[in-house]
């Protein structure tokens, strides 16, 4: 069985120890990011959704970073939206800002009714750099 690591940034810590959970673990070369939201630095949601998608982004990309990752190592991609159909306009710019054109990681987007008062999550899966 592969062993477990918790891959926490330094920032941010006690927000995810409040929250019971691990900001991503890495298991052999591949890392299991959670769910990153757009969140002010006391934990509450940015409430203008394109800075929220925004935030969401930075947050992902410092756990990434913590585990010496960038998000050219992401290969999939899961997000959840409260209204997909009315955010996908706002978020697009966003998501091309941070992959660029390509070669794009798998995507998966996924409608929900609650996010705990945000309105948009991004969880990935990355391959760790130099592993074997």
């Amino acid at each position: 069985m592969t062993s477990r690591q918790v891959i926490s940034p330094n920032a941010r810590q006690a927000l995810y120890k409040d929250h019971s959970y691990s900001p991503a673990i890495r298991a052999g070369d591949l890392l299991f990011v959670s769910g990153q939201v757009g969140s002010l630095e006391d934990g509450s949601p940015e409430p203008h959704f394109a800075k929220q998608v925004q935030l969401a982004f930075d947050n992902l990309v410092a756990v990434l970073a913590a585990a010496g990752c960038t998000l050219d190592d992401v290969v999939d991609v899961t997000t959840f939206h409260t209204d997909l159909k009315a955010q996908f306009e706002a978020v697009q710019p966003i998501r091309i800002n941070a992959f660029g054109n390509g070669p794009l990681p798998n995507w998966t987007a996924v409608g929900v009714t609650f996010l705990s008062g945000f309105d948009f999550e991004i969880k990935v899966i990355a391959r760790i750099p130099g592993s074997n």
